[in-house]
């Protein structure tokens, strides 16, 4: 019987202890979204106000001139929130929505009004004039009316031009008119006050500079709305929107899910209730057609998804993914894929190099069903499906290549076959490319680790487990990229503040991927094995 060497017993041991961990990663990770999360009740099932925009369609869109909602269906929205909110708060009169106060009062709800305002005169002058007629007509249904909403933060509108839309509106009608905007603006240009009958100010703890984690999220409401009563003492301050997404990239510590927004939501509503503040939450439905602006979270603010559905009650536990186990099944189905690709053309009879390609394959699994349940909420479009699903495609051909070699070697074995010098040249430049995207635009873009953990996970137990004879020189290109996307993943750890879970994760797959190709690059430049002419 040969001997194993102490360096192959403890590269095997390594692969070994590598791989479960990446089975156990898929196990845990399914089961963590699938645990009903214990989470205080809120004060009611009632809630005071909720931004209603009725763009959850497939198509729908406010960007589209020419998009127009009938009134039945504005009806059909507003008698589904009538059951749960006193108040509904819009953006425009254009489109369909100045409908709305007529159609709210058959339901005993009030309108925060919106008159949409932006660079074009002309539209705005429109939206004023609509606006003031729809509220001398229905006075009785408007707790307010909003004259524009961010215009200042979009910088489309001076202060002064703004003040002067305002003032005309105010002496127009006969309801409370106010401006909407991010807090840090109304600190920014406190003159406004005088043009309005009570601030509204817009303050979201995930989208803030800095963002705020769920757990102190509420303490920095408060904390917000404390200081800008301080510098406008005396006036009636409204929060004009506040909420959470349930998904979407996560922000430093701020993670978007169904559970951090019930959190979120149920802790507001104890704080306003106690605190007697008037609120609008946003918003009532999931509006896909943000995602274009927003990415991913920004479609899913809804307290309702798209479809019209609770994504979560006011009180009991709450479930971030009822069809978890989908992730378990997943697994099972890369445990069958992988050990169907372990028969042909095998090259090992024992029965480690199976048990390799079943944890392999079930990782594999569960990894791929991650990135589609990613892609199922972020896609947009057949363009961006079909991107997806090529390079998860990819990712999958790539990890059988990989583990079948793995499982040789861990078999005592070996395979011939040599991998593609081209193919992992395309993962480094794909891996590198995003890199780039999350460093300089990264504010909206998802993580997209179930998809690079196949090609990064699998190159990193070849190289581990790769005898020095059986390297070879990286490219120029490999070892340029390789130090690249590691300078790029730690920008993007320090861009978090090295607050996300996500961020370190992004980091170690760029690892797995760059440390073999430098790791054998500095091993051959120092002459430690000889090349053979």
């Amino acid at each position: 019987m040969t001997p194993v060497s102490p360096f192959r017993s403890r590269r095997h041991g390594g692969a070994w202890l590598l791989l479960l961990l990446l089975a156990l990663s898929g196990v845990y990770g399914w089961w963590s979204i699938g645990r009903p999360v214990a989470l205080p009740d809120a004060p009611s099932t009632r809630i005071g106000c909720v931004s209603y925009a009725p763009f959850r369609e497939p198509g729908d869109s406010p960007l589209d001139p020419n998009a127009f909602i009938s009134r039945q269906r504005i009806n059909a929205d507003l008698r589904l929130l009538s059951r749960r909110f006193d108040c509904v708060r819009t953006y425009s009169q254009g489109q369909g929505l100045s409908a709305v106060p007529e159609i709210a009062r058959r339901y005993g709800m009030k309108v925060l009004m919106g008159i949409w305002l932006d660079r074009d005169t002309k539209a705005n002058a429109r939206q004023i004039r609509q606006g003031i007629a729809v509220a001398r007509k229905y006075p009785e249904a408007l707790r307010g009316v909003v004259v524009g909403n961010e215009v200042l933060l979009r910088g489309e509108l001076s202060p002064a031009a703004l003040a002067g839309y305002l003032q005309r509106v105010r002496a127009a009608v006969r309801v409370p008119v106010t401006y909407a905007d991010v807090w840090e603006y109304w600190l920014r240009h406190p003159e406004l006050a005088a043009s309005v009958d009570y601030i509204t100010i817009h303050i979201l703890p995930y989208w803030e500079d800095r963002p705020v984690s769920p757990a102190h999220a509420v303490d920095h409401v408060a904390t917000v709305y404390a200081r800008v009563q301080r510098a406008f003492p005396g006036r009636r301050i409204m929060i004009g929107e506040t909420g959470w997404p349930s998904e979407g990239r996560t922000r430093q510590a701020a993670s978007a899910s169904v559970v951090n927004e019930a959190r979120y939501v149920r802790g507001f509503l104890r704080y306003a209730a106690t605190a007697d503040i008037p609120y609008n939450l946003i918003e009532a439905f999931d509006q896909p057609w943000k995602r274009a602006q927003e990415g991913t979270a920004g479609g899913y603010w809804g307290i309702f998804d798209a479809a019209g559905r609770p994504k979560f009650a006011m009180q009991g536990p709450v479930t971030e993914d009822f069809r978890w186990w989908l992730g378990w099944l997943a697994g099972a189905c890369g445990a069958a894929v992988f050990g169907m690709a372990g028969i042909w053309r095998r090259r090992w009879q024992a029965r480690r190099g199976w048990v390799a390609l079943t944890l392999a394959g079930f990782a594999s699994g569960c990894a791929l069903a991650w990135q589609w349940r990613q892609m199922w909420f972020a896609c947009r479009d057949l363009w961006e499906w079909t991107l997806s699903v090529a390079v998860c495609a990819l990712a999958l051909g790539t990890a059988l290549l990989l583990m079948r070699k793995v499982a040789a070697q861990l078999a005592g074995t070996s395979l011939k076959a040599s991998l593609p010098n081209w193919l992992r040249l395309s993962w480094l430049f794909m891996l590198a490319y995003y890199g780039l995207l999350l460093v300089f635009d990264g504010r909206y873009r998802d993580y997209p680790l179930g998809l690079f953990a196949l090609p990064s996970a699998g190159y990193a137990l070849v190289g581990w487990l790769s005898k020095q004879r059986d390297l070879r020189m990286p490219l120029l290109e490999e070892r340029f990229l390789a130090g690249v996307l590691c300078v790029l993943a730690v920008i993007v750890v320090i861009q978090e503040a090295g607050l996300s879970l996500t961020a370190w994760l992004w980091l170690l797959l760029n690892l797995g991927l760059a440390l073999p190709v430098l790791s054998g690059w500095w091993q051959l430049r120092r002459g430690r094995i000889l090349q053979p002419q």
